[in-house]
């Protein structure tokens, strides 16, 4: 049965490719490091202490160095070029990491006083922690590879013993190895039950090829992690604009089936609406009432200014509607029209009044006024 591709994704990536060198042929020593140093004194103290410590040029020796943030030392280590044959040399192309066997599990968290033994075929490493985050010692004792166990026993007690007091001794049966890790932020090894996680520059630190390379090979992997994250955006905006058109063109379906549901109803609900209006204008035609006469006397120059002595005379009248009547006059006073048009809007059945078609010709004035009135303001003078 093929494996399902959801499986490598939840899996996340592959862990990083670490090789580990043998600790044989390493020397170490603790440094002191001042308060607040950069990263760029701790290297170049670090390499000073080194080429004092070694009869080769630092340009001759691997070397690298454990520093974890915050912490008041620094454990160094290097090794001589010449130790490894160019073949060896060949098979870091494309490590991400290159580093002694030892310094995979320098990110132990133990106690004050202990002393990790690591396992290897070619022999034993002791490392032993004081009281601070960086081991004070590291040693490694070789013996061949059909070694007996009494003999292993006695390396291992002859190097707790070089190493100091130790509270506990762990032992770990197998070097360490890297494991998988979604955050590219730590490196994380298991060794023995053990779980070892290095910040990401730690890690890099403990790295001892040529510096240079290693500064090439950091831009390149930052400028591969940048093209990652820039393709799986890519990816995804190009996801999204795929779920919007699918979703668009299910919603054309949906739409094209709504329009033919509306125009198969159309005819039903357009019979409904005109049944509507004919049950309204029927329903008008039996209720209302036009009231000519009434809207009259409300617009009466003579009942709209009763105090006020007017030359406003009708000339025709008619009604627009049941609450609007359109009345043409005339005047020969063209001043009084604005106070008459006021005192009209005065009145409480009146909505909306209007003049309109304003002209004079020998004296008179002649204008026409449209005044429309609320519905059911209007009282039959029957009443």
């Amino acid at each position: 049965m093929c494996a399902s591709p959801f499986n490598a994704l939840r899996a996340g990536p592959p862990p990083p490719r670490v090789v580990l060198l043998p600790d044989a042929v390493f020397f170490s020593r603790t440094l002191p490091v001042p308060a607040g140093a950069s990263r760029a004194e701790i290297v170049s103290q670090v390499g000073l202490a080194i080429e004092a410590l070694s009869p080769f040029p630092l340009a001759q020796l691997y070397y690298g160095y454990y520093h974890p943030p915050g912490a008041e030392q620094a454990l160094a280590f290097a090794s001589y070029r010449r130790r490894f044959t160019a073949e060896q040399v060949a098979e870091w192309d494309g490590a991400d990491f290159v580093m002694p066997a030892f310094a995979a599990v320098l990110g132990c968290e133990v106690q004050p006083a202990t002393t990790v033994i690591l396992n290897a075929p070619d022999g034993l490493t002791a490392i032993r922690w004081g009281q601070g985050p960086v081991p004070s010692v590291v040693l490694h004792h070789s013996f061949p590879a059909e070694a007996t166990d009494e003999e292993r026993a006695q390396a291992r007690a002859s190097l707790i013993r070089s190493t100091g007091e130790a509270r506990t001794v762990l032992d770990l049966p197998s070097p360490a190895a890297a494991q998988p890790n979604r955050s590219d932020r730590e490196v994380v090894f298991a060794a023995g039950g053990q779980s070892v996680r290095l910040p990401s520059e730690v890690a890099a630190a403990l790295d001892v090829r040529d510096k240079a390379d290693l500064d090439a090979l950091a831009r390149s992997r930052r400028r591969d992690l940048f093209l990652w994250r820039t393709t799986i955006a890519a990816l995804a905006a190009c996801a999204l604009f795929a779920l919007g058109e699918a979703a668009l063109f299910g919603g054309g379906f949906w739409q094209n089936a709504r329009n033919a549901q509306i125009a198969a109803q159309k005819p039903t609900v357009t019979r409904v609406m005109d049944e509507k209006d004919l049950a309204q204008r029927i329903d008008d035609l039996s209720t209302t009432r036009l009231l000519p006469l009434e809207m009259i006397s409300v617009v009466s120059p003579d009942v709209a200014m009763p105090k006020t002595p007017t030359a406003i005379q009708f000339l025709r009248a008619q009604t627009s509607g049941y609450y609007t009547i359109v009345v043409e006059a005339q005047t020969t006073n063209a001043g009084e029209i604005a106070g008459y048009k006021s005192a009209i809007e005065q009145a409480p059945t009146c909505d909306h009044v209007e003049i309109k078609d304003q002209h004079g010709r020998d004296n008179v004035v002649s204008f026409t006024l449209e005044v429309t009135f609320k519905p059911a303001a209007l009282v039959p003078a029957s009443s």
